[in-house]
């Protein structure tokens, strides 16, 4: 049994000053002030007035320190989640990209075997596929090769060697084939969410209908407002505002989307529907230099630098580099939120998303102690998985 003392515990609508919080057997028990006197028991961690937050759940990482999920050994599932664990992350989502099936079978079973690994590890929720059933014109670094429209003995094929090991999968809404397979995924238990898209509003109204609940990195390789001889159409960015039950889920680095639209974002969507997220490829937690996007056999050589990925020539952004620590501080600091507000896009809004609010997300009694312990710039001091401290 472990009782967290003088903590700001971080509670889903505000923050306890003068907080405690007990476990045991890696469950939290209670959750108050130290004023109510509460008797302290076990072993006893003094926090020294600094935040007591949740684990963060990151539900779309590519990989980090220096290991892509791609690459297919299972020491690249575990190397980059324990990275992302040292900066918070608790949970995690490991994400595909576009890929041959041999690749992609390679990379579920590598999943399962990391997904029973203890110890040292974050949760491994699920699986994330990021296509391969997205727009061309939007198909961003996803390869084009092996682009293609939904076929049902394809994606069912795929969903049945997995044996539920899928969670989440990102598609563009408007292919044909798309809604079938959407509605096919949901009654699975698969969260749908809609990417590389050249949706229109009208198009992603009826993507809603059919289960699609998530913008995948929002902004990016998605269809906005367009004219067509002469009227304004709008497109999947605007369903984001405009469809209030739609979740969006933004790379908060202050790069991809910049503090001025993350201002923009906080202000005209509940905030209950934003989730963080990292995005993050093999260079996220290195120091700046070259890299790979995507797998190390045919990735594109990137260079890591000034926090983002870059192509070579500097021309465009080629990944994110974050961590989740990174996209709290960015949401405090540079879009102006309260730390308990941001922590929740991190933690408690996406556990609900993808059906692990009931365990994980906030720090309340019943739910596992998955806790980070960080100071006011959201510098990580210590991380604990089912009360087992990881990193100090």
């Amino acid at each position: 049994m472990k009782t967290f003392v003088n903590a700001r515990v971080l509670l889903p609508d505000g923050v306890i000053r003068q907080g405690y919080l007990t476990e045991e057997d890696g469950v939290i028990t209670a959750v108050g002030s130290m004023a109510e006197g509460q008797s302290l028991q076990g072993e006893i961690i003094d926090c020294k007035g600094m935040y007591l937050s949740p684990g963060f759940v990151d539900l779309h990482s590519h990989g980090g320190g220096g290991h892509d999920y791609m690459d297919g050994g299972l020491e690249d599932i575990t190397g980059a989640a324990k990275m992302h664990l040292s900066h918070g992350a608790t949970s995690l989502m490991p994400t595909t990209l576009t890929s041959s099936d041999d690749e992609l079978f390679r990379v579920i079973d590598v999943f399962k075997e990391a997904q029973k690994m203890t110890g040292d590890m974050p949760h491994l929720l699920g699986l994330h596929l990021e296509g391969p059933y997205f727009a061309p014109a939007e198909k961003g670094a996803q390869d084009a090769r092996y682009i293609s429209s939904p076929r049902p003995e394809h994606y069912r094929k795929i969903v049945e060697y997995a044996d539920g090991a899928i969670k989440r999968w990102s598609l563009a809404p408007e292919l044909p084939g798309a809604l079938e397979m959407a509605d096919w995924l949901t009654q699975k238990g698969i969260l749908v969410s809609a990417a590389h898209t050249t949706a229109t509003l009208d198009e992603m109204k009826e993507a809603f209908r059919h289960g699609v609940r998530l913008l995948t990195h929002f902004y990016s390789a998605m269809s906005t407002i367009v004219r067509k001889n002469g009227f304004r159409v709008l497109g999947a960015v605007e369903s984001g505002y405009l469809l209030d039950d739609m979740y969006i889920e933004i790379i908060a680095d202050g790069m991809h989307l910049p503090p001025d639209l993350l201002k923009l974002i906080v202000k005209c969507k509940d905030h209950d529907k934003i989730i963080l997220c990292t995005d993050s490829m093999r260079a996220a937690g290195l120091p700046d230099g070259p890299s790979i996007l995507g797998s190390r056999s045919g990735g594109q050589e990137v260079v890591s630098e000034g926090g983002i990925a870059l192509m070579p020539d500097r021309s465009c952004f080629a990944g994110s580099v974050a961590t989740t620590d990174r996209l709290v501080r960015v949401m405090v600091y540079e879009a102006g939120l309260p730390v308990w507000e941001a922590v929740k896009m991190m933690t408690l809004n996406p556990a609900k998303l993808v059906g692990f609010g009931d365990i994980k997300g906030s720090l309340e009694a019943g739910k596992d102690a998955d806790l980070v312990l960080f100071d006011d710039m959201i510098a990580i001091q210590s991380v604990y998985v089912k009360g087992n401290q990881i990193t100090h």
